[in-house]
């Protein structure tokens, strides 16, 4: 399996008429969050692929409404244009704060965006705010683990977990709840932006267990043969 992650800063590769030809292969796209909704668009139109993401805490177009309706379990999340409300058209399968079972893939995902609470803006979270997310799912993991035999393939999260890539300051600093989350359900992969990584040589991967913790930043390929079953 082939997947094109994303993250915090648009890509002119992808961004671009050959982005078709570039990526052909892959068979869906992740995003980490801070993105504009219409990017997700974009790549969706013309990679013709499913884009699963998550909201960081910056680029927070239609937040509130977004999250008001993230109980449910559809796919897709559109919202075309209406003359009412002056609403844009946007594509993309909205997985902030919920746990999905992806029957074409063969996956689960699960998605916590937002980052550590700092001003009291949309999309942060303190400690015990991001338990209490993690806590809303814990049925939802329970089921998977008894009818999938697993809980959860990959975890999409915008903050990194706490030590792994994470800053000192309040803003980017990561979560330890996700350490116990993953030691708990253990993940395939936990993938995160957030971090800033402009240099091309800075620590991307981490390993916590039986997960492998993967800034995903701009844009990463991440390749596993034993992911999914296509």
């Amino acid at each position: 399996m082939k997947i094109l992650c994303i993250s915090d800063a648009t890509d002119t590769l992808i961004y671009s008429t050959v982005a078709p030809d570039l990526y052909k292969d892959v068979d869906f796209v992740i995003s980490a969050g801070d993105l504009p909704l219409r990017y997700y668009d974009y790549i969706q139109t013309m990679l013709k692929k499913d884009v699963w993401y998550v909201y960081g805490n910056h680029n927070l177009e239609e937040f509130g409404r977004m999250m008001k309706g993230s109980s449910g379990d559809s796919l897709m999340r559109r919202y075309a244009e209406d003359s009412a409300h002056n609403l844009p058209v946007f594509g993309g399968c909205f997985v902030d704060g919920k746990c999905i079972y992806d029957s074409y893939h063969d996956l689960i995902i699960m998605g916590l965006g937002g980052s550590m609470l700092y001003n009291n803006g949309e999309s942060q979270y303190s400690e015990k705010q991001m338990q209490w997310r993690i806590n809303r799912l814990i049925p939802r993991l329970l089921y998977n683990k008894k009818k999938y035999g697993r809980a959860l393939d990959i975890l999409i999260t915008h903050a990194p977990p706490r030590g792994m890539g994470d800053g000192e300051d309040l803003c980017h600093k990561g979560f330890e709840c996700f350490l116990s989350f993953m030691e708990k359900y253990k993940p395939r992969y936990l993938l995160h932006g957030h971090v800033h990584l402009d240099d091309i040589n800075a620590r991307r991967v981490y390993e916590f267990g039986e997960t492998k913790v993967i800034n995903i930043y701009k844009n990463y390929i991440l390749e596993d043969e034993t992911l999914g079953k296509k």
